[in-house]
């Protein structure tokens, strides 16, 4: 099973800005949206970092004049760990609790961000499959279908 098969949900929880964005703007579609995380795209539509409601509210909490209006570039995280459509979703389960992260962009071959991906729906997709090897396994050993 691989990533393909969620890309309808992790469509759907996908929230981007660009660079150029003022964090009003990133803390805005935060709320609307009810997303925890947005993804930041350059001029062309390039992924180029990630802001999270942490980084916002910190940014926020400190703020004074002007400071409030400045780019989501100058607050993103730039070292952005992404999967790919045709990735595993075991190994993007792996990425993900090795890094302790709840959400994962989801980009195309050319790096342009088509989703965002949360961990909960990675674990109920494998889960899924576990118990359908399961079943598999338990007709297959009380002959089920094989008379």
């Amino acid at each position: 099973m691989n990533v393909e098969t969620l890309i309808l949900v992790a469509r759907d929880r996908l929230v981007s800005v660009k660079h150029t964005a003022r964090l009003t703007e990133a803390a805005a579609r935060l709320g609307q949206d009810g997303a925890d995380l947005v993804v930041v795209c350059d001029e062309e539509g390039l992924l180029c970092g990630v802001v999270g409601k942490t980084d916002i509210v910190s940014r926020i909490a400190r703020c004074h004049g002007s400071s409030c209006t400045e780019m989501v570039a100058n607050v993103m995280t730039t070292e952005v760990v992404t999967c790919g459509l045709g990735d595993p979703l075991m190994e993007v389960w792996s990425r993900m609790k090795e890094r302790s992260f709840i959400h994962v962009p989801v980009v195309d071959a050319k790096g342009r961000p088509v989703g965002l991906l949360a961990a909960r729906d990675v674990l109920q997709a494998l889960l899924g499959e576990v118990e359908y090897e399961e079943t598999l396994l338990r007709e297959f050993v009380m002959g089920v279908g094989y008379r």
